[in-house]
């Protein structure tokens, strides 16, 4: 089953259940699904990968309202949008640790043939696919430039 079949499952047990929190944040991400699959050039398909970054996007601006609703005395918006990364994320597969991540770019590094930061590119390209909605894009980009430098 796809991602996006999955949502439009969950959007279903979510109303049963009449869980508000659950139910809106499903349907943000099948509004972006549905967006991603009309967009032009998308022949109306929407491959897992391609849900998996959307679903990582939108949990990282979630985690982002948050704290900045937080930081800002907001606390009820700050924990509306807590709540619904929390679901968010429960879609993407489990995060990599900082060892894993190093471990599959210094791999990559030995497969691209890599030697300096010039070859960042090449990497950064393989390793963004490799790990996506696994790890950060930031956090990917720090550990190559550490490891080219």
């Amino acid at each position: 089953m796809s991602l996006f079949d999955q949502v439009s499952k969950d959007i279903m047990s979510a109303m049963k259940a009449r869980d508000k929190v659950r139910l809106e944040a499903l349907r943000n991400i099948k509004k972006v699904f549905i967006e991603a699959k009309t967009a032009p050039g998308k022949d109306d398909q929407l491959s897992d990968a391609d849900a998996l970054k959307i679903l990582s996007k939108l949990a990282k601006q979630g985690r982002e309202s948050a704290a900045f609703y937080s930081a800002n005395g907001r606390t009820e918006l700050a924990q509306e949008e807590a709540a619904q990364a929390e679901v968010i994320e429960s879609y993407l597969p489990k995060a990599l640790s900082t060892e894993e991540i190093e471990a599959q770019v210094k791999a990559i590094i030995a497969e691209v043939g890599a030697t300096s930061i010039k070859d960042m590119g090449k990497v950064m390209g393989r390793a963004s696919k490799q790990m996506a909605g696994q790890a950060d894009g930031k956090t990917i980009s720090d550990i190559v430039k550490r490891l080219l430098a």
